[in-house]
């Protein structure tokens, strides 16, 4: 995006406030310093006129009246600088007030943006898992459990995983947990591996029906080459039926690392914000999940004070400008207390 030019620069309103008042007050000076040359003339004048007696009362009373007018003159520049001064300061004020507002806001909907569009996705990814749980090969796996019908299993989810590259594995689950087929065998060695113990499995485990389905924060997995993800889970039931008996659960890994970091990157920063801006994601208790640079991605808890709002701006004390939005969701998804956060730095 290309750099605001003077006319649509919101930071001119100050800076031409500045350099107004700048202009004021040096005029005023060079008219004090004018009047206050007029009035040693007017001086000198006088006492030249004394000096020669009756031939120099006529050029007194011009040099008397020019001291007068000289006077007046500083009085009005005195007030002129006076009364100028302060409304400058106030004009000044109220311009990087609202200068402020509209770069606070804009950071605001910049945030709101970031977290929209990972909700967006992430609803994809609910009902993915749903609608996959229902498959006649994933239901048939767990129903009448073979060799072959592991292998099918398999395949199967691997040319869901063909399709839908934002996943790093998908997994069937038995009752007990035991990760019966997967969809990238020969990558991920996770068959007769256990996810009972996952918060994801025990929670889709018990789903009453099956429009539910369980999410996980954001977490590196082992099994997974340490890889971040977004684990989404639905239960498997007899038949396919919303609310058969649960066979098991279908997990299914997104591939958190590059989709997030494609949103944080895909902030719209102007070209004099781009070097001096952070676009962040957060999660619920403020741990960067994302970040622009790259930086502190799960390991960093960012201290967003939020004092309670669900949107909001502040400045800290070196000028810096935070942003942020929590996650309103998106349709039937209602997210995860998200934020999305924005960190610009003064120019």
């Amino acid at each position: 995006m290309s750099m605001p030019d003077a006319e649509t620069d919101p930071e001119q309103i100050v800076t031409l406030t500045a350099d107004v008042r700048t202009t004021a007050e040096t005029k005023i000076a060079e008219i004090q310093a004018i009047t206050g040359r007029t009035k040693m003339l007017a001086l000198n004048a006088l006492i030249e006129s004394a000096r020669v007696g009756e031939l120099g009362r006529g050029f007194a009373v011009v040099a008397d009246e020019v001291k007068g007018v000289s006077a007046e003159i500083e009085q009005i520049a005195q007030t002129l600088n006076s009364e100028l001064s302060g409304k400058a300061e106030m004009l000044e004020r109220i311009g990087r007030s609202i200068v402020d507002q509209l770069k606070g806001q804009r950071l605001v909907d910049l945030s709101l943006n970031a977290v929209e569009l990972i909700d967006r996705n992430l609803f994809e990814r609910t009902c993915d898992v749903r609608w996959w749980a229902t498959d006649s090969a994933i239901v048939d796996c767990l129903a009448s459990p073979s060799e072959d019908a592991s292998a099918y299993a398999s395949k199967r989810l691997g040319v869901i995983l063909s399709a839908y590259t934002v996943y790093l594995d998908l997994w069937i689950c038995d009752a007990k947990g035991t990760i019966v087929a997967n969809g990238r065998p020969d990558r991920y060695h996770v068959r007769g591996h256990s996810a009972a113990n996952a918060a994801w499995f025990r929670n889709a485990k018990a789903t009453a029906d099956g429009d539910e389905y369980s999410v996980a924060d954001i977490a590196a997995a082992q099994e997974l080459d340490g890889q971040p993800v977004a684990t989404y889970a639905a239960a498997i039931r007899e038949n396919g039926e919303s609310r058969g008996k649960v066979l098991g659960v279908l997990g299914i890994h997104f591939d958190w690392g590059p989709q997030a970091q494609t949103i944080v990157e895909g902030v719209r920063f102007d070209g004099s914000e781009a070097a001096r801006s952070r676009a962040l994601l957060l999660d619920a208790d403020f741990r960067v999940i994302a970040a622009s640079d790259g930086k502190g991605v799960l390991e960093e808890r960012f201290d967003l004070r939020t004092e309670g709002r669900g949107s909001g701006h502040y400045s800290m004390p070196d000028g810096t400008v935070i942003g942020f939005h929590k996650t309103p969701g998106y349709e039937t998804y209602e997210g995860l207390g998200w934020y999305g956060c924005v960190v610009q730095a003064p120019r």
